[in-house]
């Protein structure tokens, strides 16, 4: 029986069509799975059901139950039963755990919150849901992945009838991802409709009744069970042309050292006593793509972070050479002039400038090579803009465009964007595909290869394990903050590296 409705709904942003009459229904009890690259109006359309582009902003019609719906606000949407659950986060950083997880919905007396109260109703939705947080945390001081079972934590409390997961296990391990899925399966069988977004393949195929396909703002594949799709057949139709699947590698001849990281020690900032990463020790060389795996709380982060001076310098320590010469930076502005750039897991936090316009964005760590004699040259800044744009394919009306009205994956292909653009001699890259869809996906690893080619020294943190093991020429184990496994490519699979990283040796 259908229970969710969409009917010819077209919504226009400055400039472009996002959605261009999208109809398609969705059974009550079910999960509907619903893919597309990015840019295609998949986290559109779910703004649309949430309140988020309220009616009026709109064409076309939203049925609940039969229905019409014509929420004039994310409030009334919530009030109606539907939640959703962002792909970018919306916590507050300097708030608890449990103050997040019930903000909105606190028991408050005289105006003033009755924190007894709100710690004991997120501790029992944090043990109802299997969800391993201390309500007594402070979000600010937790890792991306606990930030998004945070979200998801306060997003199951609303007791929804319709439950939207944008890109839900992007920054969550296998066996948080397994926790969702025993969660998922719950609410369906207590009735709870649910759109579920990803661009993770095998996932859709694992949790849901039937896929939808969006491409540029178009449905392109009515919702199908899964059990009549192929993976193959799934992919022609996100990207509109047939797509290699594989990881692309490249064998080159590896070159001299430019990265020598020696017992490479992270302390807890304001906790020294506790090491986040703990003697570490590796190289990277020219022509050579470099990867670290483990799972969250590793340490996999904090060491891309802490080379690129992203921490405190009193918060790490050990010997570092680059290019052979021995350094200490004393800012991120230090690792750059030594030719390294990073591009963040966080890029909401960490990595973007959201009212800045793309092209500014792209170009913020290279205006030296748009400037002559310290005056800018506009013609030369425009043309790397555009030349980057081009080369991600990155989806936006032009360079003048806030990098906020992006997709979450074209946001992040802004930050790969900025990176390059600076030239680097040693790229750090931590998740770089995190939240990317799979045709921008397989144009990032040609990059990859490319540039490896070309004899950078490439350093890559993935939580992926067919991308470590497709990319990479050596890899580096971590698991809680420890080096447990460095393997040549073809020295291990999968069973074998996993098993280091859950400590399971």
């Amino acid at each position: 029986m259908s229970y969710l409705r969409f009917r010819a709904v077209t919504k226009d942003f400055p400039g472009v069509r996002a959605l261009d009459g999208v109809s398609f229904d969705v059974e009550k009890g079910t999960v509907l799975g619903l893919c597309g690259e990015n840019g295609a109006g998949k986290s559109t359309l779910m703004n649309v059901l949430a309140g988020i582009h309220p009616y009026g902003t709109y064409e076309g019609a939203v049925e609940i139950a039969g229905k019409p719906i014509r929420f004039r606000d994310p409030k009334e949407a919530e009030e109606a039963g539907v939640a959703i659950i962002h792909q970018e986060l919306s916590l507050f950083p300097e708030m608890t755990v449990a103050e997040n997880i019930l903000i909105g919905r606190e028991n408050a007396r005289n105006g003033v919150l009755d924190p007894v109260e709100v710690f004991a109703a997120a501790s029992e939705l944090l043990e109802r849901y299997g969800v391993a947080l201390d309500p007594a945390a402070r979000v600010g001081d937790l890792k991306l992945g606990e930030w998004q079972l945070v979200e998801i934590t306060r997003a199951l409390g609303r007791n929804a009838d319709i439950l939207v997961l944008d890109e839900p296990t992007s920054a969550l391990s296998a066996r948080e991802t397994s926790t969702l899925f025993k969660i998922i399966r719950g609410l369906k069988q207590a009735g709870v409709t649910m759109v579920y977004i990803s661009h993770k393949i095998d996932e859709l195929f694992e949790i849901c009744d039937r896929i939808a396909v969006l491409r540029d703002g178009r449905c392109v594949q009515e919702p199908t069970p899964c059990d009549a799709l192929t993976r193959e057949g799934l992919l022609r139709s996100m990207v509109g042309r047939s797509i290699e699947h594989f990881i692309p590698y490249t064998e080159t001849s590896r070159g001299a050292p430019r990265l020598e990281v020696r017992e490479w020690q992270v302390r807890r900032p304001l906790l020294p006593g506790e090491f986040l990463v703990a003697d570490v020790s590796f190289s990277v060389h020219s022509g050579e793509v470099f990867g670290i795996y483990g799972l969250m709380g590793s340490g996999r982060t904090e060491i891309v972070t802490s080379l690129f001076a992203g921490f405190p310098p009193n918060t790490w320590d050990g010997f570092l050479r680059v290019n052979g010469r021995t350094v200490r930076f004393r800012d991120t502005r230090d690792a750059i002039e030594a030719g390294l750039m990073l591009t963040t897991e966080e890029r909401r936090r960490f990595g973007l400038i959201p009212t800045l316009g793309v092209g500014d964005n792209i170009t913020l760590a290279s205006l030296d090579r748009c400037s002559d004699s310290g005056v800018l040259d506009e013609k030369r800044e425009s043309e790397i803009e555009q030349f980057w744009i081009h080369r991600l394919r990155i989806k936006t009306p032009g360079p003048e465009e806030p990098v906020l009205h992006l997709s979450g994956g074209n946001q992040q292909k802004v930050i790969v964007a900025r990176c390059l653009a600076a030239e680097p001699r040693i790229l750090l890259l931590d998740e770089p595909t995190r939240g990317v869809d799979v045709g921008a996906r397989q144009e990032i690893y040609t990059l990859i290869n490319e540039l490896k080619e070309r004899g950078m020294a490439i350093l890559l943190v993935t939580s992926d394990l067919p991308e470590l093991l497709g990319l990479c020429d050596r890899m580096l184990v971590m698991h809680e903050g420890w080096a447990v496994g460095l393997f040549e490519r073809g020295e291990a699979d999968a069973e074998t590296i996993g098993a280091l990283a859950t400590g399971n040796v």
